[in-house]
């Protein structure tokens, strides 16, 4: 029981620390599945920097977040705590150009907010 409460927190903690996060099937420069390259293409194209989280190293993230995000699939993007969806989303609101303010607003706040503290 105390395993996966321990990733649970290591989750939450994740996305509370990035505001911009990314979970994949490995990493931007090597992605180990044709929808995590989709999306990461798609958030690079945002020209902002993102964290993401490898969950082919994190088994136990990768079994615990799909419960946790009620959400069954990989690439997930996290923006401000929140679920923005999978490849086909991120995709899709790439191409209607939702994505891109989202992702540039979110980088913006956050830079402003370590500059003053």
């Amino acid at each position: 029981m105390e395993n996966t409460q321990s990733t649970l927190d290591k989750i939450k903690q994740q996305i509370e620390e990035n505001p911009i996060l990314l979970y994949m099937k490995g990493s931007p420069k090597l992605p180990s599945c044709g929808f995590s390259a989709q999306a990461v293409q798609a958030l690079m194209s945002c020209g902002q920097p993102f964290a993401y989280v490898d969950i082919l190293q994190n088994p136990d993230i990768r079994a615990e977040l799909p419960k946790f995000a009620n959400w069954p699939t990989f690439p997930q993007l996290w923006v401000e705590g929140e679920l923005v969806g999978g490849c086909d989303i991120i995709l899709e609101m790439f191409q209607q150009n939702e994505l891109q303010p989202l992702i540039q607003e979110t980088a913006k706040k956050y830079t402003q907010d370590d500059a003053q503290s």
